[in-house]
């Protein structure tokens, strides 16, 4: 399996057991799907539920879980409310700039430098003209020059998928 992480912060981003597509100018979209998180309610085989307090109707309601991206979940991203779209386009900026540096210091070849920076443009045109339908993300960590991670859903209104930045993403077997 290959993780790739944050260039920037080393943040673990996706997996390659998600579907990724190339949706070109340097971006990756990477389809997930929303999952019941919570509510779970294990009995050890042996165990008597009424005898240690836990009947069935006491405690929470039965099945309140809610729904949240399995991608969220497992890399442990952590939610931005209301991240407008001027944030964005500065946080961007600076970000932009960092991982340029990130990429000279990586020994990345200067063609895929002027790759990542000619398809620039063209991906924040495209992710800031979708701006109202993201759900905004940051990798675990926070980091103030750190990748976002834009969630909306495909036109069949059921599956969602993230947006990344492909040059900004380092890959590690494991």
């Amino acid at each position: 399996m290959i993780i790739y992480r944050d260039l920037l912060t080393g943040d673990e981003i996706i997996a390659d057991t998600s579907k990724i597509i190339d949706a070109g100018n340097g971006l990756w979209e990477v389809d997930g799907r929303m999952i019941k998180k919570g509510a779970e309610n294990i009995v050890l085989a042996g165990a008597n539920p009424s005898a240690e307090g836990e009947d069935a109707d006491e405690g929470g309601e039965e099945g309140a879980s809610e729904p949240v991206l399995d991608l969220a979940d497992q890399f442990r991203y952590q939610k931005m409310e209301g991240v407008s779209k001027k944030v964005y386009q500065a946080d961007l900026k600076k970000y932009m700039k960092a991982l340029v540096e990130k990429m000279r210091e990586a020994g990345k070849s200067e063609e895929e430098i002027k790759a990542f920076q000619s398809e620039a443009p063209a991906a924040a045109k495209k992710i800031l003209g979708n701006w109202d339908n993201y759900d905004v993300y940051k990798g675990e960590s926070m980091g103030e020059v750190a990748m976002y991670v834009l969630v909306d859903f495909r036109e069949d209104g059921m599956t969602p998928y993230a947006t990344v930045w492909k040059h900004g993403l380092e890959e590690y077997k494991v």
